[in-house]
């Protein structure tokens, strides 16, 4: 076990949570599967389960990202527990669609409080201890609708553009240190949630997709894990879009 690198990936029990931490675990690192505290062990188990996990190489921790000081206090506790942190992964992410005519504060700031803030969050109280390391990782999902816009997700678009900009101005920061700071913005992806969507709709989305298919999961954990390895040193302040051509610039 001493030689595993420790990541800690948020939004982990979600479709792409999950596959980034299978694919993690299967390239040698212990990972701290952060979900929301309206999850449970009993959850966490039944995933485990679902999933073929071995919980021996993931540890649950149930936590409210848009709450700073808890936050903190988990990073501090994981760096006391493992002596470090190699890798991060900001994937935590809600949606709250409206069109922004009806669109309401709150589901304003829910969003932006989930998907942009937690990533400060999660952040700030880890990078001094990545930069005196010399070394680190921070992996953040973004959106195609982050760097194209979409209907009825003012909210959330914002968030996720801010996820790059973020990620670009860190980089700056980490760069002599040897902390690299990258965004994957996945597509339209075969999560269970998108699973849901009428057939047509999916076969609508589909059709606007030059590849004429969605992302898999694994298409953007192994994208993640790339990103995470040490072959990925020299990149950083980029944003990989796995869209299957949807956005080209």
């Amino acid at each position: 076990m001493e030689n595993r690198k420790i990541a800690v990936v948020t939004g982990a029990l979600g479709g792409i949570g999950t596959a980034i931490v299978q694919q993690l675990v299967s390239e040698n690192h212990l990972v701290v599967a952060v979900a929301s505290t309206r999850r449970s062990e009993s959850d966490f188990d039944r995933w485990c389960s679902e999933y073929n996990i071995n919980p021996s190489l993931v540890e649950p921790l149930f936590l409210d990202v848009t709450d700073a000081q808890a936050c903190s206090n988990s990073i501090e506790s994981i760096i006391d527990q493992h002596g470090k942190i190699d890798v991060l992964v900001n994937n935590a992410g809600i949606t709250r669609d409206s069109s922004f005519k009806k669109m309401n504060a709150q589901q304003w700031h829910d969003v932006i409080d989930t998907n942009l803030n937690s990533m400060f969050n999660m952040t700030q109280p880890l990078f001094a201890h990545m930069c005196s390391n010399k070394s680190g990782r921070i992996i953040n999902i973004s959106s195609v609708n982050g760097q194209k816009g979409q209907f009825g997700q003012a909210n959330y678009a914002a968030a996720k553009a801010g996820m790059i900009g973020f990620s670009k101005s860190l980089a700056y920061e980490g760069a002599r240190a040897g902390v690299t700071v990258n965004v994957v913005a996945p597509g339209y992806t075969e999560t269970p949630m998108v699973a849901k969507m009428r057939e047509d709709v999916l076969e609508s989305i589909k059709a606007q997709v030059p590849m004429q298919r969605l992302a898999t999961p694994l298409e953007v954990a192994k994208t993640v894990a790339f990103l995470a390895s040490d072959g990925a040193a020299y990149i950083t302040g980029e944003t990989l879009a796995l869209n299957g051509g949807l956005y080209m610039n």
